[in-house]
């Protein structure tokens, strides 16, 4: 009784403070995990100031511009993510519905905006399941791997789980061009690279995607024109302002070109450039997969109506939208 009396005193740090400080760990950005946990930066702070009070340690370093995990912090992350785990595994146990599907849909694209596979997702009764919308692909795969989701549509095929996961090709994403409206290029319908060759790319670390990120750097080493890149902030509406301002240009999936200010534009990318700058969507389920709800979800969204490209031997699509 003794054991049990410590376990349930007070001093204990709560699960939603641990799962704060994880959102924290892993963007390393108050706004942006406040954002992916569906609250405001203020509350989030709290939980955070309470959590390292109840430890009687400092998990965060923090300056005005910078947030990094301290000694502690670190050691926290691995404890706290198997915290969560075991907790997880205790809700989708014995708990839940064995045809229950978790799905996780990457950051990178807007699936509502995709409208084939928006469908699917409503046909499959998996809008009020759908899970993490804030994580990148890398750290949706990491979940997949480790049992905390059965599906998950991920921008590209990820690296370093080939031996746990298996992929299907869902849809291609297109790329568009986010531009200064004043800029003369603005004046095509499609532009080209080398047509805004004198503006600076905003561009993303490889870290965010490496695989959406080597792709699009092997097209890029080949250009017979230089191309300057520039660190893309973290606040992409920022990074939309900057470009309105005539400050660089951004290449962003069609899904999330949805952002509308006086000085900006969108345009499309030449054929040959989007060919080779897009983002091929895949549907990842675990390679030892048998349950039949999970092998029938990925086999719906595969099979979306995508017109088949020739020469590819899978199903593509551009979907169209229009252009501000």
């Amino acid at each position: 009784m003794a054991i049990a009396g410590h376990l349930i005193s007070n001093n204990l740090p709560s699960v939603k403070q641990l799962q704060c400080f994880l959102a924290v760990a892993h963007e390393l950005n108050f706004r942006r995990a406040a954002e992916r946990l569906r609250m405001t930066q203020p509350p989030l702070t709290r939980q955070i100031k309470s959590l390292e009070d109840v430890l009687e340690r400092q998990l965060f370093s923090r300056s005005t511009h910078d947030v990094s995990l301290t000694d502690a912090g670190r050691e926290l992350v691995i404890q706290a993510e198997k915290i969560l785990q075991q907790l997880n595994e205790l809700k989708t146990g014995a708990l839940s519905c064995e045809n229950s599907l978790r799905i996780g849909l990457t950051r990178t694209l807007n699936f509502e905006l995709i409208e084939p596979v928006n469908q699917q997702l409503n046909r499959l009764d998996a809008s009020d399941d759908v899970e993490t919308p804030n994580l990148t692909s890398a750290q949706l795969l990491q979940r997949l791997s480790k049992n905390t989701l059965d599906l998950v549509l991920t921008g590209e095929k990820g690296t370093g789980h080939e031996d746990s996961v298996q992929y299907r090709w869902v849809c291609r994403e297109p790329l568009l061009m986010a531009m200064p409206a004043a800029h003369p290029a603005s004046l095509k319908e499609k532009v080209s690279l080398e047509d805004v060759s004198d503006l600076p790319l905003f561009w993303f670390a490889r870290s965010a995607n490496p695989s959406f990120y080597d792709k699009c750097e092997r097209y890029l080493e080949q250009l017979r024109f230089p191309l300057k890149r520039v660190k893309e902030p973290d606040d992409s509406l920022v990074m939309l302002t900057y470009i309105a301002r005539g400050k660089g240009f951004a290449l962003l999936p069609q899904s999330k070109c949805t952002f509308n200010q006086e000085g900006l534009c969108y345009r499309e990318l030449t054929d040959h450039e989007s060919q080779k700058l897009n983002i091929d969507v895949f549907a990842a389920i675990r390679l030892n997969e048998k349950r039949e709800a999970i092998l029938n979800a990925q086999e719906a969204l595969c099979n979306n109506g995508f017109p088949v490209e020739s020469g590819t031997g899978e199903e593509r699509s551009s979907p169209q939208q229009p252009l501000p």
